[in-house]
């Protein structure tokens, strides 16, 4: 028996030391993972208004984000109900609160393709006869070369806000009301009251 145990115990030790090291695939499903992986990091922390607008861009090194639990809806045995929406956050030692518009914060070393195509295209002008997102790679096939997925993040109306590319995208929930973290090539981002879709970039280019 204790033979058995002791092989139980090990095998344990052993799957936990394999999560710990893989981590990307368990990313921000709790909270407390979401404030470890980006513990260290420069991140940059942005909101946007319904249009796409950006409205702010803060930087720092390390980002915290947890919801403000005081805003969570429990019912009379404790149990949450409904999420907070409430953002409490710090960016390199300095607080914010959010609530409300989309925001993103993201690795700085993640390359918004979108502030590149901007420089490039007048996105206010564009040909609407060819679709956004294969305008935006074919145009910036330099940068997109030698990635296998694209992701496009979209204002609460649906204008196109920021677009990252890597090779291995995984997404994950974070216990945060209206939000999603994501892990592109093993670099976090975190996305609140926004839609994204996740593009193989093949099939942008054979277009």
């Amino acid at each position: 028996m204790k033979t058995t145990r002791r092989v139980h115990i090990i095998l344990a030790l052993t799957l936990s030391l394999a999560l710990c090291l893989s981590g990307c695939n368990l990313f921000a499903s709790d909270i407390t993972q979401l404030k470890s992986a980006t513990q260290g990091l420069d991140m940059i922390v942005s909101s946007y208004d319904q249009d796409g607008n950006k409205i702010d861009r803060v930087r720092g090194v390390s980002v915290d984000i947890s919801p403000d639990s005081q805003f969570a809806i429990t019912d009379s045995g404790g149990k949450t109900v409904e999420k907070s929406a409430v953002l409490n956050l710090t960016v390199g030692g300095h607080k914010m609160v959010h609530v409300g518009s989309t925001l993103l914060a993201y690795d700085s070393t993640l390359e918004d393709l979108i502030d590149v195509f901007a420089q490039t295209v007048d996105i206010e002008n564009l040909d609407r006869s060819t679709p956004f997102i294969n305008r935006l790679v074919h145009s910036l096939e330099n940068l997109t070369t030698g990635k296998s997925m694209l992701i496009l993040v979209r204002s609460q109306s649906g204008a196109p806000i920021a677009t990252f590319a890597g090779n291995s995208v995984s997404y994950f929930s974070t216990g945060i009301d209206k939000s999603t973290a994501l892990l592109i090539d093993g670099k976090p981002l975190f996305i609140y009251r926004s839609d994204y879709t996740i593009y193989e970039l093949a099939l942008m280019r054979d277009e």
